[in-house]
């Protein structure tokens, strides 16, 4: 079972969707890494 082609403008968006999680899975990650670097230096 394969999906209708898409038009391109959705497959544009679910690009733009998905690196744009992935962008803010990163800076996530950067802000607890910053965090816990922060706090290990206060003790």
């Amino acid at each position: 079972m394969s999906l209708p082609p898409l038009d391109p403008q959705d497959e544009i968006r679910r690009r733009q969707k998905s690196r744009a999680v992935v962008m803010a899975l990163i800076l996530g990650a950067l802000v607890i890494l910053f965090y816990a670097i922060s706090i290990a230096k206060m003790t």
